[in-house]
């Protein structure tokens, strides 16, 4: 059964802030030098690309308001079916520069759905 729009975006930006928490303070180094700090993020970015996976079902024209929207359900199908081939630099630059810029994106719609309603 696939959620609503209200429930999946709001999906988003609890794993979303769940990042910000796990990195802030923290840098590259620690998260190569952690395996489960590296997994905890993997994860949370998996939530996002997939919960975006099912707005695109479920409410389209909302998820064609998500910049990268494809890039970032591409990300997730890296993070969880191409696991051996993961740039460990790069998922850091995504989660500490552009996972704000989603998460801020995602609030802004939450906002307008709860005004809607």
């Amino acid at each position: 059964m696939l959620r609503d729009a209200r429930a999946l975006l709001w999906d988003v930006a609890d794993a979303a802030a769940a990042v910000a928490t796990f990195v802030e303070g923290r840098r590259l180094s620690d998260y190569l030098a952690d395996r489960m700090f590296r997994s905890a993020v993997e994860r949370e970015c998996t939530i996002v690309g997939e919960a975006l996976n099912q707005l695109r079902k479920v409410d389209p024209a909302l998820a064609d308001r998500i910049p990268e929207l494809a890039r970032i359900v591409g990300f997730r199908n890296l993070l969880a079916h191409g696991y051996a081939e993961i740039d460990h630099e790069s998922v850091w630059r995504t989660v500490t520069e552009n996972l704000p810029v989603l998460g801020r994106t995602v609030e802004v719609l939450r906002s307008e759905l709860d005004a809607q309603s």
